[in-house]
């Protein structure tokens, strides 16, 4: 049996099925491919959408908790109060009803939509790409225009046409727990070498819920595990008092790619979100920068589309549309370095000595963007001096990445 589309899209998850609707405002015809039987599992992310993300696909009925602060606890366990109740920073979202909502809405828009189907093969030809794709116990061919993979951080579309891989894979593990005594609408965030070497852990509200969690480098985990690492932080912290009343009631890991790839489009292939290295290396968010890099390409990709031209020339050209998102991102990854992942609990410490400052709060609130943070550091350079003495590498990321 032989299906004829413009797009087939190898993976149906949030930016999936943004980049599914996307195309069809475009007037493609679009196939999504799901090698699972349903939408939205398996669980793998913190849940946390940004606002700007967020006002693109207007879903608030699927927020759990508006988040509009956060506790941010040194090694040592000084605290720095930040967030306004007012503003809203960001969003915890039931990822199924999220997920499925922006499926929904790229089915409803016309695209089509395979469950239980994994691609097996492709052959690149003259006008079109050849992509087998198997369903039950038959395999079908696909003919599209091009093949997009939205297929998360193992990517079969990138390894199939040998993209590259991202710069970074961190590897995250969380909880969900009942109990835990959170401030509504203020996550907690973690950090030190004991629980989360060179990265942070945190403690996320998510309705009746809270969803415990870290991340970091598989190099700076010294045989670790990150599970063990989680049961450190409720059993045997200084925080541990907190998580006394905890039950948990799930568990969720996998892996979190940054660093975007040089190469994103090719002979009629994309990759986008997870399977493109988009992650946020600041806080391991995926689906914002998803979304801005479907944004970004669409209206070229359609264009290529049209006009028949995945050539060399006009791949590469529309591949360096993500350079200045690259550049951001390679910036934030060296602010994300010089303050926390290469430096010591003790110089973590008498960092959160002069964060926890009333006028340096006050700061953080005015000029901090979770999605952005180089704004703010440029501020905290230029009006606290203290700042400064603590921040040698970090004025050399900010000013250079």
């Amino acid at each position: 049996m032989d299906f004829h589309y413009d797009v087939a899209i190898v993976g149906a998850g949030p930016v999936g099925g943004y980049l599914a609707t996307k195309m069809r405002e475009r007037g493609h015809s679009v196939l999504i491919i799901e090698e699972h039987d349903e939408i939205g599992r398996p669980f793998q992310c913190a849940g946390l959408v940004n606002p700007d993300a967020m006002s693109k696909v207007s879903l608030e009925q699927t927020v759990l908790t508006p988040i509009w602060g956060a506790r941010i606890h040194g090694p040592s366990g000084t605290p720095v109060e930040i967030g306004n109740p007012k503003r809203t920073r960001t969003w915890s979202v039931c990822r199924k009803k999220f997920d499925e909502a922006i499926v929904r809405r790229a089915v409803e828009e016309g695209s089509d939509i395979w469950l239980s189907s994994t691609p097996e093969d492709v052959e690149i030809g003259i006008g079109s790409a050849l992509l087998k794709v198997r369903r039950g116990d038959v395999t079908v061919n696909v003919q599209c225009r091009i093949v997009c993979g939205c297929d998360g951080a193992h990517s079969w579309v990138r390894k199939k046409f040998r993209m590259g891989r991202p710069k970074e894979m961190m590897v995250g593990f969380q909880v969900e727990v009942t109990g835990y005594p959170g401030k509504e609408g203020v996550l907690d965030m973690y950090t030190g070498s004991d629980i989360a070497p060179g990265f942070f852990a945190w403690a996320i509200p998510s309705g009746s819920t809270t969803r415990v969690g870290m991340w970091s480098r598989p190099d700076l985990l010294e045989g670790e595990s990150c599970e063990g690492l989680i049961n450190r932080l409720i059993e045997d912290s200084i925080w541990a008092e907190r998580f006394s009343d905890c039950r948990i009631v799930g568990k969720f890991g996998g892996p979190v790619p940054s660093g975007i790839l040089k190469k994103t489009v090719g002979q009629r292939v994309a990759v986008f979100g997870d399977a493109a290295g988009s992650c946020k290396p600041t806080t391991g968010g995926g689906i914002g920068p998803g979304f801005e890099q479907v944004d970004l390409l669409v209206p070229e990709l359609s264009r290529a589309i049209i006009e028949g031209d995945f050539s060399e020339e006009n791949t590469k050209r529309i591949s360096k549309i993500l350079d200045p998102m690259r550049r951001k991102h390679s910036k934030a990854k060296a602010l994300r370095d010089a303050f926390v992942t290469e430096s010591s609990d003790e110089e973590l410490d008498e960092i959160f000595s002069v964060w926890s400052r009333r006028e340096v709060i006050e700061i953080i609130n005015e000029y901090g963007e979770i999605d952005n943070p180089i704004p703010l550091g440029i501020r905290l350079l230029k009006e606290v001096p203290e700042f400064r003495k603590v921040a040698g590498k970090a004025t050399k990321a900010i000013i250079w990445g």
